[in-house]
Formats: structure tokens, C-alpha cells, sequence
């Protein structure tokens, strides 16, 4: 029996997606619950999996295509075995070959490639790599992008003329080692840059800045780490005491939790905390619901699983959505100061930097402190320089007294 393998409908927010790669092709049996295809909206990565085991019988759509809910991508032939007798006597003669010396197959050397992350697969599959050669520096040996743009540089850059030299790009300039190259914008790198335009189009956005000291939370870190790691499964960073520090800043100034609603102000009344993670695919947001219910640990389990799903193009689309409050952290990077932008509808983003140590005067005498400097940028349409201002002192006094978290104070 033949089955209509076809695009799950897609939520209420997303109008298409973009076919980015098959991983099976016509004659190839699959399994039941197999993925098949990556479809890339501008919010996630979705995963078709197969309805049936079987084998594919035609691609109706092919990568790079734009497809809606409900559309068809393929016909599979239930139940039938045709491909594996032929992949049978392939895996025969691929032994042979091995035993007589010859060199493996490509394809056997790609076989790896269903593990790589979307964004690292389409970048493999446009320049036709062998994605077996590229030696991979990410966690258990995984192939991320900044290895697949190493492994190119020699052969893009005119270094290396040889046969296995892939073939141009258009809108390559191949002229005397300066070149060129374009690719189209994913999806969500897209719709962030739409987002982050109509931010600064819509909003009346100012931003202000304080300092922290965080001796206090490094002595805390020091003192508790290995009891916390053991206890929780998770390390404790600083990403947990700013959540929480903003949680009990949110309560004494609502307005920040708020947002625009044509006329209206709404004021949320629950504290669902954004964390900006960076990816190849552009900037995503997961979400911590009711972040002030959460303990330390889950704070830091629940970031640190986000931030590797990110990365693999994993999250759904309940992950990323609402949020009443953003932090992103520039730091990791180096950053020591910068203007975040709103993530709208939100009217409030804070803005982590990098901890350096420098001198400050403390009663009177000038210490070596590890200082932070805090950005937010707001919405001055509903909050007043006095409350964003306000906001960013209690932030402060939260880290550099952690006790005020427990006392709520």
C-alpha cells in the first residue's frame, strides 16, 4: 500500500517552512518513526518521520523548496523490501573492496551524516563534501560548522587545485585569491533580523547602564560548586543568580514584566524568563516558565539543556514562545559592553557583559573587584527612566548581597 508521507501541521504563527535536506532517497527502506526530511521554519527545526516502515517510492519536493501544512513530500511503499536485497549485495561488495584494499566508498564515509546538525548538513550538501573527511571538534566528535568552513578554506581560497576541488558557487569572483560567496539567509536568521527591525521601528527603546560586583556570588560559586555539581547534576554558573536577581527585580517593578498591546499595557503577572542562545542558524530564545518557582539547579539544567537542543536545531516551538523578560549574555563572547536590543513584545532585555577585575573604591580605599557591566534596554512607552533605573539598582543589590534572594528582600 502506498502512504502520502506529508508536512505536520505546522503552528498557528508559521505560515511555510523550507525543505532543507532528505536524508533517504527513492529505493532507500526506512523504518517506522525514521526521520526522512528536515523542514526548517523560522522558529525550529522539524523532524518528518516516517508513518510506516517501507520503502521511499518518489520525493515529491525537493531541498530548498518551500512547503505549507498538510502538502506532500513523499510516497512510501508500506511493508516493502525491494531496496534491501540491493543494499545487501552493496554492503557485499563494499567488504570485497575493503579486503582487496580498495579505498572506502564516500557515501560509506557520510554515513554519518544524519547525526549532523541541520544547519551543517545543508552546508556539507551544497558544496558536495564528504562529510566522513572533516575531522569534528564538537562534543563526541561531532562535525560543527566552523570545522566544515575549515575543512573548505583551502579549496574556496584557491590553495588547493586538485580534481576533488568543488565546484564554484554563483556569485563566486574568482579573481587572484579574492573571492565571494553567497548563501541564502535561513529562515530564522531571517525572521530575527525581521524581529529586531521591527523593534527598533516600533519601540521608543532607551537603554541604561549600572555595574556589579560579584565577589559575593564568586565566593558563593567557590565555596558551594562541587556540592552543588554533585547534588544537582549541573554546574553552577552565573546565569541562575541573574534569573533569579531579575525575578525579584520583576516583582518590585511590574512595569518591566509588561507589555504593549495596541492601547493597552498588560501586565503579566508570571515570571516567564527568555535566555538568548547563540546557534549557527541565528539567535533563539528558550523560555523558563515561572522562572521564580524554579531553584538554582533547575535554572541551571533547564539552560544548559536548552543551549545544547538549540544547537542541534532541536527546540519545538512551545520552547521559544511568550516569554515576559529577556537576558542574553554578550560576555561569553567578550563583550564588555553593548545596547541589546527588545525582543518583542517584551519591553524589557538585559544585557550580561564579561567580568574583568578592576579597581574600585570600597569604604574608601581603592579594591580589585570582578566587575559586570549591566545593560538594559527598555520600552520607554510604558517604563519611566526612574523605574529602569530603579530596576537595574535592585538587580545589583540582589548580586552583590545573594542573601537578599533568599530573603526576598
Amino acid at each position: 500500500m502506498t502512504i502520502e508521507v506529508r508536512v505536520p501541521q505546522l503552528p498557528e504563527s508559521v505560515a511555510d517552512a523550507t525543505l532543507v535536506a532528505w536524508h533517504k532517497k527513492p529505493g532507500d527502506a526506512v523504518n517506522r518513526d525514521e526521520n526522512l526530511v528536515d523542514l526548517e521554519t523560522d522558529k525550529v527545526v522539524l523532524e518528518v518521520p516516517a508513518p510506516a516502515a517501507g520503502v521511499i517510492k518518489e520525493l515529491k519536493v525537493q531541498n530548498g523548496a518551500t512547503v505549507t501544512s498538510g502538502q506532500v513530500l513523499a510516497l512510501l511503499e508500506e511493508g516493502a523490501v525491494a531496496a534491501a536485497p540491493a543494499k545487501a549485495a552493496a554492503a557485499k561488495a563494499e567488504v570485497g573492496d575493503r579486503a582487496a584494499g580498495k579505498d572506502e566508498p564516500a557515501a560509506a564515509k557520510a554515513a554519518g551524516s544524519d547525526k549532523l546538525a541541520p544547519s551543517v548538513r545543508r552546508l556539507v550538501e551544497e558544496h558536495k563534501l564528504d562529510a566522513g573527511a572533516i575531522p569534528g571538534s564538537g562534543r563526541d566528535g561531532r562535525i560543527t560548522k566552523g570545522d566544515v568552513l575549515a575543512h573548505m578554506a583551502p579549496k574556496v581560497g584557491g590553495v588547493s587545485a586538485g580534481a576533488d576541488a568543488p565546484a564554484p558557487v554563483a556569485g563566486i569572483a574568482a579573481a587572484a585569491g579574492r573571492t565571494e560567496r553567497r548563501v541564502p539567509m535561513t529562515r530564522l536568521r531571517a525572521r530575527v533580523a525581521e524581529r529586531l527591525v521591527q523593534a527598533q521601528s516600533t519601540a521608543a527603546m532607551l537603554t541604561t547602564f549600572n555595574e556589579v560586583d560579584l565577589k559575593a556570588v564568586n565566593e558563593l560559586r567557590a565555596r558551594y560548586k562541587d556540592r552543588f555539581e554533585k547534588e544537582h547534576g549541573a554546574r553552577l554558573g552565573f546565569m541562575s543568580f541573574f534569573v533569579k536577581a531579575c525575578v525579584e527585580a520583576l516583582r518590585k517593578f511590574p512595569m518591566v514584566n509588561a507589555s504593549v498591546d495596541g492601547s493597552d499595557i498588560v501586565y503579566h503577572e508570571y515570571y516567564d524568563v527568555g535566555v538568548a542562545v547563540s546557534t549557527d542558524r541565528g539567535l533563539v530564545v528558550p523560555v523558563l516558565r515561572d522562572a521564580d518557582a524554579m531553584t538554582f539547579g533547575e535554572i541551571e539544567k533547564s539552560v544548559v539543556a536548552y543551549a545544547t537542543k538549540a544547537r542541534e536545531g532541536a527546540l519545538t516551538i512551545d520552547e521559544i514562545t511568550g516569554g515576559t523578560f529577556t537576558i542574553t549574555n554578550g560576555g561569553v563572547f567578550g563583550s564588555l559592553l553593548s545596547t541589546p536590543i527588545l525582543n518583542m513584545p517584551q519591553s524589557a532585555i538585559l544585557g550580561m557583559h564579561k567580568i574583568q577585575e578592576r579597581p574600585v573604591v570600597v569604604s574608601g580605599e581603592v579594591v580589585v573587584r570582578p566587575m559586570m557591566y549591566l545593560a538594559l534596554s527598555y520600552d520607554h512607552r510604558i517604563i519611566d527612566g526612574r523605574d529602569s533605573v530603579q530596576f537595574l539598582v535592585a538587580v545589583k543589590e540582589a548580586l552583590e548581597d545573594p542573601a537578599r534572594l533568599l530573603l526576598q528582600v
